[in-house]
């Protein structure tokens, strides 16, 4: 039955006054939030003295839109999501032929984005093309494949890791330091980096076999700064703070090289124009083949009896245990695989920016990890690449915001508050899909026919 505050489009009266009450504690709230940051900036004059420039107006805006917001959302969204819910609460048999786009999404997807970069060169020219390869290409897979090995530790395990970074940090260490110490090649270094991600992450999984929920949070969170602080004291090794530069490039296995000092180089050879994209390109099919690679593997894992394992782990650990399950290699194997994909990532990080140092490893990039997985859906790949290109894809664009010039004045300045504008939609976007972009599951077993269960059977923060 739907909300009875929501009834054929309309609102009760005292829903009315209950969204006036809430706008005015939230306008409330957010002049003693913003007053001190938005209403008073610091300056400094031609005689420069600090001053204070009163900026009541602007304040007077950011207060109104959050007072409108919380009005709208109390009297017209919060009620229609509820009737919404308890409408789709219920198991849905998947019926009827699905479209065709539905049926070949992933192939569509992956034509896509294979033809990308040449489209983009086609169009833009090599130069013109570096900005979208590169910052809307190579950088969104890189986090894709990220959150999808973290998926495999969260989504599937159900093992919440806020130090999935260390593993990232492991996998481009390896490289930079065996590549600047023995030579190795690209191609060398991928698995071995990817290898010794795994072993970090078998360490990280014997000492958390007992813990469960917030206290395997805390371990996880004390282990990616662990590693974070000796990447930066160790420096006879490290180098510290300063990183370690001049990175050896990937090559297109050992036949061609990137350099343009190397006889052999790829862009001569072929008679190329000279510019730094055709690296980039390369790098972007590359990673395109490490997602598909990490795709491939998790889809793999978790129709075999261990991913039905990591499933059984996630919805309830006893009843697993109760089953002959065993959790200590179920846990084990859990952190390995991710930690894997992990080093993937982080070998291929290093080759492509050239310069490692403990400041690209820090906890920020756990959370933003983990906020891709928990927004695209937990358990879902498709839904987690679509939160992946959202989240990185929308950071990038909001770099330039000089359109909100046009509202707020030409003093404001719109680069200090793009993290603020983007944490506001990712809120909006919580509350409205508050599963993720994909709410349901399919399990991997099923008894005669296969049913789509909703989100809303499924355990709070579980896939």
């Amino acid at each position: 039955m739907a909300n009875s505050n929501f009834v054929a489009g309309k609102t009760a009266p005292g829903l009315v006054q209950k969204g006036l009450i809430d706008a005015f504690w939230t306008a409330i709230i957010a002049f003693g939030m913003f007053v001190l940051y938005i209403g008073l900036k610091t300056d400094q004059n031609m005689d420069n003295k600090l001053i204070i420039v009163q900026r009541w107006g602007l304040l007077a805006t950011i207060v109104a839109i959050a007072a409108v917001g919380r009005f709208i959302m109390t009297v017209l969204v919060q009620p229609y999501l509820a009737a919404r819910k308890a409408a789709k609460a219920k198991v849905v048999q998947v019926e009827g032929e699905p479209s065709f786009a539905a049926r070949h999404f992933n192939k569509i997807a992956l034509v896509l984005l294979l033809i990308y970069p040449l489209a983009a060169v086609a169009i833009l020219g090599p130069q013109g093309s570096l900005t979208y390869v590169d910052n809307f290409g190579i950088q969104i897979l890189i986090y894709v494949m990220l959150a999808w090995g973290l998926n495999i530790v969260v989504g599937l395990a159900g093992l919440l890791d806020l130090g999935y970074v260390a593993f990232y940090a492991v996998g481009a260490y390896s490289y930079a330091l065996l590549s600047m110490h023995f030579g190795l090649s690209f191609w060398v270094l991928l698995p071995l980096s990817g290898i010794f991600a795994a072993l970090w992450g078998m360490i990280l999984g014997f000492p958390v076999l007992r813990l469960r929920g917030d206290y395997l949070a805390i371990v996880t969170l004390a282990f990616g700064e662990i590693i974070r602080i000796v990447l930066t004291n160790w420096t006879d090794v490290t180098q510290g703070s300063f990183g370690i530069s001049n990175i050896t490039k990937a090559s297109l296995f050992g036949i061609y090289t990137f350099d343009m000092k190397d006889p052999h180089n790829f862009v001569r050879s072929f008679g190329l124009p000279i510019s730094s994209a055709w690296y980039k390109i390369f790098l972007f099919y590359v990673i395109l083949a490490l997602c598909m690679l990490t795709a491939y593997v998790t889809i793999r894992l978790r129709r075999m009896p261990i991913g039905r394992a990591w499933e059984a782990l996630r919805e309830d650990e006893i009843a697993c245990r109760s089953l002959g399950i065993n959790t200590v290699t179920t846990k084990l194997t859990a952190f390995a695989t991710g930690a894997m994909f992990g080093g993937f990532a982080g070998s291929f990080f290093a080759a492509r920016q050239g310069f490692v140092s403990p400041e690209s490893f820090v906890f920020l990039e756990s959370a933003v990890i983990l906020a891709i997985v928990v927004l695209g859906g937990m358990g879902s790949l498709k839904g987690i690449a679509i939160a992946a290109i959202a989240m990185i894809g929308g950071t990038e664009l909001l770099r330039d915001m000089d359109f909100l010039k046009l509202f707020f004045g030409q003093d404001f300045t719109p680069e200090l508050y793009r993290m603020l504008i983007f944490g506001l939609a990712m809120v909006v976007v919580m509350i409205i899909k508050p599963r993720g972009f994909v709410g349901t599951r399919e399990p991997t077993a099923f008894l005669k026919e296969r049913k789509a269960v909703s989100g809303s059977f499924t355990k709070e923060g579980h896939g």
